[in-house]
């Protein structure tokens, strides 16, 4: 059987080995008074997720937290990224659902139990219907009423969170979702991508506002990464890396960590972008304590002879997940390096999702993520040695789960899930794992 070749040894003492999941992902939608989200709209529409699959039952974590978590601590793990549904919590996106609050109220308290530490983030894309139907991330009242659902989150489970970001992966919640058209709710317009970028961004501001004036500390920014590379050395093709680039990595980088959007940028979404937007760069900007960064790959660009941005992607050479992105480490540690340079100077930083997706069994060797893994713990390794202020990485994920739009043909978890009967079984690279992380 392969094994890692690192041990929790070869880390620093403080270093955190976390797994991560997401609400509408694992838990179950149609239990507990949820609310709607805009992801079960988007799945009923012919064509856009794979069977129209959605999470109205997923993992049955909302039953089988107890033994969800401990399958964390039997793993040797340290922390557990879990995220709150916004449509758990408050149905409409407004009023508060009891039931919805107890729930992650029972659940922090069970991580703690266990001895991990909860890594909450707020948003993990489940937007309550009645909210999108009113404008969803493309108007300004919903980054406010974020606020709201943050401050109430923060004063009910605060006190006991390790570690607290807003928004996850704002660049999937916004330019994916607005642009692209792959994800709730499945637009592709740029004016609603740029009034989605401001408001995504001014939401993580609002909420972060919100929650210093709660009992939550350690407040931080997730950002997902994709290491940029040109397909040719055209200079038409390094400028669509570097589009991407600004687009993918920079924009919310920049927001967060400086007060600014790239220029190059705005060159294209300046002019669709909501009015008065600068005078929100203060709030958006305002200090947070730590960065968290989101990869899985890298990825090949054109120049594409269509409008701004005018961006096509090209398959590249390197091996790939059953997602068909390439395996990439390399990316990995010049994106963390580049943030460090660029943004975040002797800040604390975190990996909050790294893991591959696999077309395994329950009962498979695992060989290919227990290597996938290991190559990018042991650049993190790497990045330590170097002076990168990383203090912790995390698997993406724990579980088997519902990939939003391809439904649950995607496996990324250390665990395998039945979604007939729920059964959990490890896998090999969940066992590989844990015996690294007792050494």
């Amino acid at each position: 059987m392969q094994e890692f070749s690192f041990r929790r040894s070869d880390f620093p003492d403080d270093f955190l080995f976390a797994a991560a999941t997401s609400a509408y992902q694992i838990e179950g939608h149609q239990f507990g008074g949820a609310g709607r989200t805009h992801w079960d709209t988007f799945a009923e529409v012919p064509g856009k997720v794979a069977k129209r699959e959605n999470g109205q039952i997923a993992c049955d974590h909302y039953h089988r937290w107890k033994e969800d978590l401990d399958l964390l601590r039997d793993g040797g793990f340290d922390a557990y990224r879990f995220s709150t549904s916004w449509a758990r919590v408050m149905p409409d996106g407004i009023k508060i659902n009891p039931e919805g609050i107890d729930f992650y109220d029972r659940l922090v308290d069970g991580m703690l139990e266990r001895g991990l530490r909860p890594m909450a983030t707020l948003y993990h894309w489940e937007l309550p219907e009645a909210l999108a139907r009113r404008g969803g991330w493309t108007v300004r009242e919903i980054p406010e009423r974020f606020a709201d659902f943050a401050h109430l989150i923060g004063n009910r489970l605060g006190d006991r969170l390790y570690s607290t970001a807003p928004v996850n992966e704002p660049w999937c919640v916004a330019w994916l979702s607005h642009y692209l058209g792959h994800h709730a709710p499945g637009l592709t317009d740029l004016g609603a991508a740029a009034k989605a970028m401001h408001h995504v961004a001014l939401g993580h501001g609002l909420a972060i506002e919100a929650l210093r004036a709660t009992p939550t500390t350690n407040l931080g920014a997730v950002c997902n990464m994709e290491y940029a590379i040109p397909s040719t050395d055209r200079a038409e093709d390094r400028r669509a890396a570097e589009l991407y680039d600004g687009i993918y990595n920079r924009w919310f980088a920049g927001a967060f960590m400086k007060g600014e959007y790239p220029d190059d940028i705005l060159e294209g979404l300046a002019p669709q972008m909501p009015d008065g937007w600068k005078a929100d760069m203060k709030v958006i900007s305002q200090p947070i304590d730590w960065l968290g960064i989101n990869y899985y790959t890298c990825q090949r660009l054109k120049a594409a002879g269509q409008a701004w941005p005018g961006i096509d992607t090209v398959p590249g050479p390197l091996p790939k997940t059953d997602m068909g992105w390439e395996i990439c480490p390399e990316g990995f540690d010049w994106l963390l390096r580049r943030t460090v340079r660029d943004y975040t100077g002797e800040m604390p930083l975190f990996v909050t999702e790294n893991g591959m997706a696999n077309r395994d069994t329950a009962h498979d060797r695992d060989d290919a993520r227990i290597a996938y893994l290991d190559a990018h713990i042991s650049a993190s390794k790497t990045l330590i040695e170097d002076g990168i202020p990383l203090k912790g990485y995390t698997v993406w994920s724990l579980l088997d789960n519902y990939e939003w739009a391809l439904g649950y043909d995607k496996r990324f978890g250390l665990v395998h899930v039945d979604f007939e009967t729920q059964t959990r079984t490890p896998k090999a690279s969940y066992h590989a794992l844990a015996r690294a992380l007792e050494a």
